[in-house]
């Protein structure tokens, strides 16, 4: 049984309630201005109703397995057909995109909901990050499919860096959250950076892909080739500040 919120009431004594989806929301790991705008806010909520319905946070990190794994799978298995014009492309593709969305907003509430009801442990991070490298690794087939459907020609190096590129973000994240010398490259909180910045907000992603797939089918090899760049870039620089902090050059001991 999840632990009420403890608030404390006009008199004195603590007054036990039931967490508000404010109350979860204050609990984000943020994750960009896409993110934070559309996908944490829908995760408070789901984290109300897990909360209610005395589901643990690993329940919601599951589902959110189903969900993604469920909507690439579809993509791929019907990637042909939409391509020969027997299934409608635009369906597809919103319906893959909701299906991520939602499954990204629950991959956002299951922290919520650990980190508000005393639930977060090891155990549970660990569960989530391997069901995230599922779900990235069946979109990246996802539109990878799309891509092959509608332009056969697409070069096997292309799927291939995509792959490898896109799963950058994830491991670099990891990184961010155990060890504090993998901070952002940008740490401005500023607009415009933020705004710089969706490039690598998995909502603002997940976001294009669907639509591309949905409507633009037949460009889903160029969005392949802009993540690689972006992505790839994103490496180099990192590797960059993790050598700088790390130091090229040792310290000299001996005295002048």
């Amino acid at each position: 049984m999840t632990p009420p919120v403890t608030h404390e009431a006009g008199s004195g004594a603590p007054e036990k309630t039931r967490p508000t989806a404010a109350d979860f929301l204050a609990r984000n790991r943020g994750g960009g201005l896409f993110t934070e705008t559309i996908n944490q806010r829908i995760g408070a909520v789901l984290a109300v109703v897990a909360y209610r319905l005395r589901l643990a946070p690993s329940a919601l990190t599951l589902i959110n397995l189903a969900l993604g794994l469920g909507a690439s799978a579809a993509v791929v298995g019907l990637a042909p057909a939409a391509a020969r014009g027997d299934v409608s492309s635009w369906l597809l593709g919103v319906a893959a995109l909701l299906a991520w969305h939602l499954a990204y907003s629950l991959d956002c509430s299951d922290g919520q909901l650990a980190r508000v009801t005393g639930r977060a442990g090891p155990a549970g991070a660990r569960v989530d990050i391997l069901c995230d490298v599922a779900v990235q690794i069946s979109l990246v087939a996802a539109i990878s499919a799309t891509a092959v459907a509608h332009t056969p020609d697409v070069p096997a190096w292309l799927v291939a860096v995509f792959a490898g590129t896109w799963m950058i973000n994830l491991v670099t994240s990891v990184l961010a959250s155990t060890d504090t010398a993998s901070a952002s490259l940008m740490t401005s909180k500023s607009l415009p950076v933020r705004i710089i910045k969706l490039v690598r907000d998995y909502g603002a992603v997940v976001t294009v892909c669907g639509v591309v797939i949905a409507f633009l089918p037949g460009w889903t090899p160029w969005l392949m080739a802009a993540f690689s760049v972006v992505n790839g870039l994103f490496l180099l620089a990192s590797i960059g500040q993790s050598a700088r902090t790390a130091g090229l050059v040792a310290p000299n001991d001996t005295e002048a």
